[in-house]
């Protein structure tokens, strides 16, 4: 019999749907149960549960899913440290019927909750999170899994020869990705440049995905040190990316995978001067564009990265 393990309750920036789809080519029975979906990405989900509102309308609904998936499913997968039902009901009923659990963090989970509150991630038999950046925000030991996507269905798109230099930015959160201080640094940059900015926000996936496309430069964040997925898809299509990174987890992440991370690195404080020196140099967005690709394909993967989860699994 295949593996069974259900990924839930959330599908933030697609890492769980594309984790499942991963896991199935693998021979794994994976499905991606959620309570919420999000506008990007309204139709990735294998199981849909819609919650009344209400704390105690919602907990029959929550037991009875619970119930409905626990004899066909040998692994629970959380992200963001969210379960089926409290976890305090949770980690029993697992622990009874014999079922694994694996807690998956992405990041604003752990970066925005004291470390002292993390402590219910040993209550799983094992702890993920997406880089060497996100280990100083957690109490517990966790295996590091980069986020994965489909790198063969982004076709590179490298930087173009226009006289007016694109920039885009992509922010799921406009305030904790530091916006104002990208749209301040572009309007710095348009008294001595061509430059126009692109604010992505709000919009399907695929639709984000050909407004990326047309990019020249993309500017990531500058409030986090660590890069998401919006960086990767963007390296993936062949493009410079700028963003705000940690030293530390940098050095670790390229002896870890045994590559160069070709992202540029700048804070709030010195964005204007980085995107600058980009612009200045066309040479340097083609190369920074063309080893993000190959970065992307080493690291990214998400074929490789379901080799890493099926590691993760049979350990636990």
């Amino acid at each position: 019999m295949a593996l069974r393990v259900l990924h839930c309750p959330v599908n933030l920036a697609g890492v769980g749907w594309t984790n499942v789809q991963a896991l199935r080519r693998k021979g794994v029975d994976a499905r991606l149960l959620l309570y919420a979906r999000i506008p990007s990405r309204p139709d990735e989900f294998d199981i849909y549960v819609e919650r009344p509102e209400g704390l105690w309308r919602r907990q029959p609904v929550q037991l009875r899913t619970l119930a409905a998936v626990l004899p066909e499913t040998d692994i629970f997968h959380f992200y963001c440290g969210l379960t089926l039902v409290p976890r305090k009901l949770q980690f029993p009923i697992l622990r009874a019927t014999r079922r694994k659990s694996v807690f998956h963090f992405l990041g604003a989970d752990i970066r925005e909750t004291p470390r002292e509150k993390l402590g219910y991630g040993l209550k799983a038999d094992a702890r993920i999170v997406g880089s060497y950046a996100a280990l100083r925000f957690i109490p517990f030991d966790a295996h590091v899994v980069p986020p994965g996507i489909e790198v063969h269905r982004y076709e590179p798109a490298p930087p173009s020869e226009s006289d007016v230099i694109r920039i885009v930015h992509a922010p799921s959160n406009k305030e904790k990705k530091g916006t104002e201080f990208v749209v301040k640094a572009v309007e710095d940059l348009k008294k001595r440049y061509s430059v126009e900015l692109d604010v992505v926000h709000g919009v399907r996936n695929e639709d984000a995905l050909a407004r990326y496309r047309r990019a020249d430069i993309i500017v990531d964040q500058l409030l986090r040190d660590w890069h998401g997925v919006f960086a990767i898809e963007a390296m993936a299509l062949g493009k410079p990316v700028v963003t705000s990174l940690d030293d530390d987890a940098v050095r670790q992440t390229e002896k870890a995978f045994g590559l160069e991370l070709p992202i540029l690195a700048a804070t709030k404080d010195d964005l204007a001067e980085k995107l600058a020196w980009l612009i200045e140099r066309p040479e340097e967005r083609m190369r920074r564009g063309a080893a993000g690709r190959a970065y992307v394909e080493h690291v990214h993967d998400v074929d490789q990265m379901a080799d890493r989860l099926l590691v993760i699994y049979n350990e636990l």
